[in-house]
């Protein structure tokens, strides 16, 4: 993207230019001072080489005739527009709000619709192809009613939507409207004018036969001719005479091409050969702007120039811009010989440039011309009692006559200062140190003062015996001399005496004041400290990281800073103006810039191969910022309609959100913006002219643009709302859905809840129900349990009442018998007695029946099974082998009967009784160790 040049922040005197025109230029001035220009080339615009014609429109843009279509200018970035058939474009004229432009066999306009797109309409549609076969249309003229289109054959002029074609008798070479009327230049004819829609002849005479007139305008009542090759004439009451001037044998030997006239008066001749020259009414070169000064290309195809006098040319290879208004002028050595300049003085009405190859000076033609010897290294030139100083890196020189003459062969001489209070005596800084210099009436005397050698690039003197030197490289040292100055008595240095940095010191004597800036800003001494402080003042005024590059003796301090160069007074810090660094970008000598004073009333800024020359009276200028306007909104690739923008909706998915800005009368600036709804402080700078905005949360925003330079300077703000839509589910109906989904929800989980209540309350009675059962059945059991536990108690209780029964029957057994043991035994004792033997036998016999009765027997088992359930047939179940005895010993064991009250219910003896329940442990298998009783007691 190419960048337009600006108009500097210097309102020039309007007696500027005559000046620089009287110093610098004699009676012919053929060479490289030249008015501020600057080049596009195709890697800027991104187009055809050749540019055809130039216009300007109503709102600023600039639009160029290019071989491949129509070229746009905002001052920021260039946009080619190509026709539909994509042929080259020969001429353009913006007019109103369109853009009317000429082609091969095609001619119409551009214009832009409501998105802010141009877009193409032709007029010679509605033509016969044949009426303009293989015709190109190179100018387009406007009247107060019509558009002219001229081809080589033929003028039609578009009025109300109809188009009118004048057929002139030859070839056109040009036409232009004068008062109203419009003249046709022909090749063979002379020249026609139209009267009421017929040709008249006009000016016919042999000079303009069989020639290419380039122009025809009206000065002071004269007509103004200019030709290609024939050179220029004016006619006047009928006559036709040659202007001959300064100019006119330089456009017939070069070929002029193009002719513009200023509003001032001043002339601009574009040339096929040799550029654009400048002249003033009377023909008299001010400016000559071509290759050897820079001009990207020498063929001038087209020129333009605006309201602000800034000429644009339309070049065979590329454009270029030149600011005729400007107050400054430049010299520049395309050559390459000249390199990096050092310094420039004006002595005996010559000029003469320091620079890295050596001394030069310009010639009465302002001609570069190198001075013989001067190989190296030029520090300094001063002028110094009459004579011209040259600070060498051999030495110093004495220039006398355009020739050296060494004087000093101490190298390096960077400054030389006048000692306070001591006539034509100067102390000079060099590699090595300091030197004395003294004019005596035989000539200089040179004596190096000694004491140090340390580099001295920056030296002031603080008083007639005190100077503050400055290391070229690292350091401050305070220097006392001797009455004579033939000596140096002490050298102080203060780098542990205050100093912020020790780096890239320069030292000042500002009003009587020691300053000092370093790499941390600036500062000042204290004499009565004896120390160095800061200097919130220049801190202030100039800032921390600027430093002065003129001399600091004069009025008007030259302050450089990071974008521009500063000019102004100092204490009271009156801002008087500010050079821009288009003017210098890329060609100040870093760290060694300067500010020469060439005389009064002019100054020299030293550049890359030339050097600025600009007036000293200066002031500031209002470089008017125009307010940006929108070229294009697009949401998501898409363009939104531009003429009535007043608050945009975003959607909330939107991916990307353009907005391109313009403003085309501004000069050198760029666009910032900033959300005033959220912070209106802080300034964003837009890159490439172009804001893309996403991720945006939804909300309104004011979105603020501007146009800024790099001095500082603001336009008016342009606002933009700009109301991004919240998400669906946080609009109307997205809470209106919400809410009817609330609502469902909520009836849906009442009609559930309600048949879960319903649900529930049924589970209830069931389990209730349940319950009431489980309490019946448990109540029933808890009945039927104390029934049971009632019967078991009865039972037990019967069982206990049958066991005693039993017990008690058993016990009656045993007494019965024991007693009617006894008695056996005692009528044993007394059987003697017995008289009949069969009757003691009888008795015997009957009490044994009675001891062993059966029928005791079975009632004892009978009541034993009522209180031991079935335990004889349980018994019997699992030892088949018991007997009837058996069990009658197993149930008085079961009954917990001891041997002794066993032994008589079986009518044996104790120790039968143990016979017979061995026996029976025998025959239930039990082990020795295991006790019989306790079986049968646990038996079920």
């Amino acid at each position: 993207m190419a960048m337009k040049s600006k108009m500097p922040f210097l309102l020039p005197s309007p007696f500027v230019v005559v000046l620089f025109c009287c110093l610098f230029f004699q009676s012919r001035l053929e060479a490289q001072y030249s008015p501020y220009f600057q080049n596009y080339d195709l890697s800027q615009y991104n187009a055809g080489n050749q540019n055809w014609g130039i216009s300007k429109a109503e709102d600023g843009r600039l639009y160029v005739a290019n071989n491949k279509g129509l070229l746009e200018f905002d001052g920021l970035k260039w946009t080619l527009n190509v026709l539909p058939n994509k042929t080259t474009i020969r001429s353009v004229l913006a007019v109103d709000k369109k853009i009317y432009i000429g082609s091969y066999e095609e001619f119409g306009f551009w214009e832009r619709d409501k998105f802010g797109t141009l877009n193409y309409t032709s007029i010679s549609k509605d033509l016969d192809p044949r009426e303009f076969l293989n015709q190109e249309f190179w100018q387009i003229i406007s009247t107060d009613d019509a558009i002219i289109f001229r081809s080589f054959l033929n003028i039609y002029i578009f009025r109300n939507g109809v188009i009118k074609k004048i057929e002139p008798p030859s070839t056109v070479m040009s036409c232009n409207v004068i008062d109203g009327t419009l003249y046709i230049a022909t090749l063979t004819n002379g020249i026609l004018s139209l009267q009421n829609g017929d040709l008249k002849p006009f000016i016919e005479h042999g000079a303009l036969v069989d020639t290419k007139i380039v122009s025809i305008s009206k000065t002071d009542g004269a007509f103004f001719i200019t030709t290609s090759l024939e050179g220029i004439f004016t006619y006047a009451k009928g006559v036709l005479k040659p202007w001959t001037t300064e100019i006119t044998a330089i456009v017939k030997e070069h070929q002029l091409n193009v002719f513009t006239e200023m509003e001032n008066g001043n002339m601009v001749f574009g040339t096929i050969q040799n550029g654009v020259y400048v002249t003033n009414p009377d023909g008299q070169i001010k400016f000559h702007i071509h290759k050897e000064n820079g001009l990207i290309n020498n063929t001038v195809l087209s020129q333009y120039i605006d309201e602000n006098d800034q000429l644009w040319m339309g070049l065979d290879n590329g454009l270029a811009s030149a600011d005729l208004k400007s107050p400054y002028l430049f010299y520049n050595d395309v050559s390459g010989k000249l390199g990096a300049v050092y310094d420039v003085i004006n002595y005996k009405n010559t000029v003469y440039i320091g620079s890295n190859t050596g001394l030069f000076y310009l010639d009465q033609k302002n001609t570069l011309q190198f001075i013989d010897g001067s190989q190296g290294q030029v520090w300094d030139l001063t002028e110094i009692e009459g004579d011209l100083f040259c600070g060498h890196n051999n030495g110093t020189y004495i220039v006398e006559d355009k020739k050296l003459k060494l004087i000093s062969q101490f190298t390096g001489g960077w400054v030389i200062r006048k000692v306070v209070d001591a006539p034509r005596t100067y102390i000079q800084g060099t590699y090595a140190g300091l030197v004395k210099f003294k004019k005596e009436s035989t000539g200089w005397t040179v004596k190096q003062l000694g004491g140090t050698t340390i580099p001295s690039r920056f030296l002031v003197f603080e008083d007639a015996y005190t100077a503050w030197v400055a290391h070229a490289y690292k350091g401050l040292y305070k220097i006392k001399f001797s009455k004579s100055y033939d000596s140096i008595l002490d050298i102080k240095n203060y780098e542990h005496k205050g100093l912020s940095s020790t780096y890239n010191v320069r030292v000042y004597k500002l009003k009587n004041d020691i300053s000092i800036k370093t790499n941390n800003g600036w500062q000042k001494y204290e004499p009565l400290l004896d120390t160095i402080v800061p200097y919130d003042l220049l801190n202030t005024s100039f800032g921390k990281n600027s430093y002065i590059i003129s001399e600091n003796d004069v009025t008007t301090l030259a302050v450089k800073n990071q974008n521009s160069i500063n000019f102004k007074t100092f204490p009271e810090d009156g801002f008087k103006a500010s050079l821009s660094d288009k003017y210098f970008k890329k060609r100040l000598i870093v760290g060694y810039e300067n500010v020469s004073q060439l005389k009064d009333d002019t100054q020299a800024l030293s550049l890359d191969n030339g050097f600025m020359l600009f007036d000293t009276s200066l002031s500031a200028e209002s470089n008017v910022l125009q307010k940006p306007y929108f070229e294009g909104i697009e949401i998501d690739q898409q363009r939104i309609a531009l003429n009535a923008i007043e608050n945009i909706e975003l959607p909330n998915n939107f991916k990307t959100f353009t907005i391109a800005l313009t403003a085309p009368k501004s000069k050198d600036h760029f666009f910032e913006y900033t959300v005033a709804s959220m912070d209106a402080v802080h300034w964003y700078k837009i890159e490439n002219e172009t804001l893309d905005l996403s991720n945006i949360s939804y909300g309104t925003y004011e979105f603020l643009f501007r146009a800024s330079n790099h001095l500082g300077e603001t336009s008016a703000n342009q606002k933009l709302m700009v109301t991004v839509l919240p998400p669906w589910y946080r609009t109307a109906q997205g809470y209106l859905f919400f809410a009817f989904i609330l609502a469902l929800i909520l009836i849906l989980f009442y009609v559930l809840h309600r048949r879960k209540i319903e649900k529930e309350q049924k589970l209830l009675q069931i389990k209730f129900a349940e319950k009431q059962n489980e309490l019946i059945k448990e109540k029933n059991v808890e009945n039927q349990r104390h029934i049971v536990e009632l019967k078991n108690e009865s039972l037990k209780n019967e069982v206990k009442l049958k066991s005693k029964q039993l017990a008690n029957t058993a016990m009656a057994l045993v007494k019965k018998n024991e007693t009617l043991l006894e008695l056996k035994k005692e009528i044993s004792i007394h059987k003697n007695t017995f008289d009949n033997y069969i009757s003691y036998k009888n008795i015997i016999k009957k009490i044994d029946t009675s001891i062993g009765h059966k029928d005791e027997w079975k009632v004892f088992e009978y009541n034993f099974n009522q209180v031991h359930e079935e335990f004889f047939k349980q018994l019997k179940g699992e030892h088949p082998n018991l007997t009837s005895k058996d069990l009658r010993v197993c149930a008085y064991i079961k009954m917990n009967l001891s041997t002794k009250e066993i032994a008589p219910l079986l009518n044996i003896s104790i120790r039968g009784v143990e016979t017979q329940r061995y026996r029976l442990k025998n025959k239930l298998k039990l082990n020795s160790d295991k006790s019989l009783t306790d079986y049968l007691l646990n038996f079920k």
